[in-house]
């Protein structure tokens, strides 16, 4: 059973769930849309989230979670806890415990439920294609008199997109004028990821002008997105054009904007700028990942030279950077591509777990 104060919790013996010392909260602060965490903070589950986390991922009846949870003491500490864990299960994908446990708080906790947990809400329904449930999360967050934020709008953006609903998202830019919020570039920016996602780039385009027609400063994220925007349509010009753009606004670029833009000149092939991007990452102080790797290799790859794919596969490894599925694939098409197919036989995948495993 799992051990509260004085009473227990749950029904299998074999658990201990003690109410512990707060273990890195984030008291609702810490959370955002786009990629989880303010400056990359991840949730610290203290051990009581942990195996509540443990108890979510495995138990789907609703009645038993809240009688569960019903157990537990209304504390900060208890929040926490649970809003740590539905953010950890978010990282995760796991979208249906979210529900449950968000529920649980809106409708049989003594808590008044804040912005993140209508904004969690939000967000699955927008991942799960709910558009409608989503909408009606954002009308009881305001009937509760909670203050919408920009996260809100961002991801009610990105639930009409998700849908091909463009109408509705627009209209959206409306409802936070309403409420006496410009529209911000995390908003935006939603828009424009949500569009592309939806591929509709020349509509991304449009509104990454108008974000600037209406003085609202691009930040390293939304270059990034046009960036990547930019390569994938194969027009490396204009992602080194707006990469450009961005230093002279003193906007800095980050690892994943320099990926983007190696990623732009492999995809033509132009290896010698992938190259020089490449480099400049490091010189901006940032230690290349095995995304970075992957695109460099795939520069040479594409340009015709398997050997020099290679080298940085070599160098990946002599760095410690464990080569992923894609590293492998992107060695194969290299060989292949140049006819060397002897080549292709010594390329061969080992799942990292488990070839930890067999050295265990």
């Amino acid at each position: 059973m799992f051990y509260v104060g004085a009473g227990y919790w749950a029904k299998k013996p074999k658990h201990e769930f003690r109410v512990s010392k707060k273990g890195g909260s984030l008291r609702g602060k810490g959370w955002k849309y786009g990629s989880g965490f303010v400056d990359g903070i991840f949730p610290v589950l203290s051990p009581i989230a942990q195996q509540i986390l443990k108890f979510v991922q495995h138990q789907v009846d609703f009645n038993i979670i809240c009688d569960s949870f019903d157990t537990l003491p209304p504390t900060h500490t208890t929040w926490d806890d649970l809003i740590n864990v539905a953010v950890q299960l978010r990282l995760n994908k796991q979208w249906d415990p979210i529900v449950l446990i968000c529920h649980w708080i809106l409708n049989r906790s003594s808590y008044r439920a804040d912005v993140i947990c209508f904004n969690l809400l939000i967000d699955v329904y927008g991942q799960k294609s709910l558009y409608k449930k989503a909408e009606s999360t954002y009308l009881e967050l305001v009937e509760a008199r909670c203050i919408p934020t920009e996260d809100t709008y961002a991801l009610l953006i990105k639930a009409y997109c998700k849908c091909g609903l463009l109408e509705k998202a627009e209209a959206v830019f409306t409802e936070m004028r309403k409420y006496g919020l410009p529209p911000s570039a995390i908003v935006y920016n939603a828009y424009i990821d949500g569009l592309m996602k939806g591929g509709n780039t020349q509509k991304a385009v449009e509104i990454f002008q108008r974000m600037k027609r209406d003085s609202c400063q691009p930040s390293t994220e939304t270059y990034t997105l046009m960036i990547n925007l930019y390569g994938k349509a194969s027009k490396s010009y204009m992602a080194f054009k707006l990469f450009n753009e961005m230093k002279t606004h003193k906007c800095k670029p980050n690892i994943c904007t320099y990926t983007a833009l190696v990623n732009a000149f492999a995809r033509e092939g132009l290896c010698e700028k992938a190259e020089e991007i490449f480099e400049k990452l490091q010189q901006a102080g940032h230690e290349p990942d095995v995304y970075a790797y992957n695109a460099l290799m795939e520069a040479y790859s594409r340009a015709g030279y398997p050997y020099g794919a290679a080298e940085i596969f070599s160098l990946m490894q002599h760095m410690g950077c464990e080569p992923d599925r894609a590293s492998y694939n992107i060695m194969v098409d290299a060989y292949g591509r140049a006819g060397l197919h002897e080549g292709i036989n010594t390329i061969s995948y080992e799942n990292p777990i488990k070839k930890r495993r067999t050295i265990l």
